[in-house]
């Protein structure tokens, strides 16, 4: 009897040092690690604004129209513009104190033979409209020929409807006069050489501009944009000529100013008067 009651106690005693032991390893594992979550990766932020000015730009790229805007840029009475976008892909914009420093009215046109820069009669050239070429359809007006006018109607366009170019998109209210859905844009980029000038783009529903505000000045629409040709004219022949710069002739020198740019294209092709 008395060899049983020892070997219960050895028993007892075994147990009450192994328990804490045993507890405190238990206490010591580390919680299971959950497995991480599988699905889709998680979606891309949708800029509304963004998307709005994209398919405006892809309605205005697709419109066949002849519009008259007025130009403001603070340098003198409002200046009337002519806009054609024709029905094959082909514009022409004509632009009142375009060149030589405001005094010459130029034209500036895309068509199946190239780009074109035609000097209109003016007050700083007062003989009859000609025409230069300056490239291939899709080429960049050189800067000292570019009076920036062109572009929310051109090449502008393009950047707009490029999901890839670096601009911040906000809603707008319309410059005065102005209608339609209008835009602030900016560039996000750090190069100077941005993509299109920031300001306030604003567009009609079928994606006609209707106004355009940068540093440039700003362009609204004059009443109602017309039908547009088949395709657009040149204002006169082709020629051998030297194109239009934008700034003032020097003092002394003659109305045709501006040199080629270095490397540039020559003149060739015909037109249509």
């Amino acid at each position: 009897m008395h060899a049983h009651l020892r070997v219960a106690r050895c028993l007892t005693g075994a147990l009450a040092l192994a328990l804490p032991a045993l507890l405190a390893a238990c206490a010591g594992d580390p919680p299971a690690t959950p497995a991480p979550p599988t699905g889709d990766p998680t979606p891309v932020v949708i800029d509304p604004a963004r998307d709005e000015v994209a398919a405006l730009a892809a309605a205005a790229q697709d419109r066949a129209y002849t519009a008259r805007y007025a130009l403001s840029d603070g340098a003198g009475p409002d200046r009337a513009i002519v806009v054609t976008s024709a029905e094959d892909g082909t514009w022409r914009v004509d632009v009142p104190g375009g060149a030589l420093g405001g005094t010459a009215d130029v034209s500036l046109a895309a068509t199946a033979d190239g780009l074109f820069q035609c000097g209109l009669p003016s007050a700083g050239r007062p003989e009859p409209a000609s025409c230069v070429r300056l490239g291939d359809r899709d080429d960049v007006v050189p800067h000292h020929l570019d009076p920036r006018v062109q572009h929310p109607f051109t090449d502008w366009l393009e950047v707009l409807t490029d999901r890839r170019a670096p601009l911040a998109v906000s809603p707008a209210r319309p410059p005065e006069g102005a209608t339609g859905a209008c835009y602030s844009i900016d560039s996000t980029s750090a190069s100077l050489n941005a993509p299109l000038d920031v300001g306030i783009y604003c567009y009609a529903p079928d994606g006609t501009p209707t106004a355009v505000r940068t540093g440039s000045g700003t362009l609204t629409l004059a009443g109602s944009a017309g039908p547009a040709p088949a395709t657009v004219q040149l204002a006169g022949p082709v020629t051998e000529g030297e194109p239009l710069g934008v700034a003032a002739p020097a003092p002394g020198s003659g109305p045709q100013s501006a040199d080629p740019a270095p490397g540039g294209p020559t003149p060739t092709g015909t037109g249509t008067p």
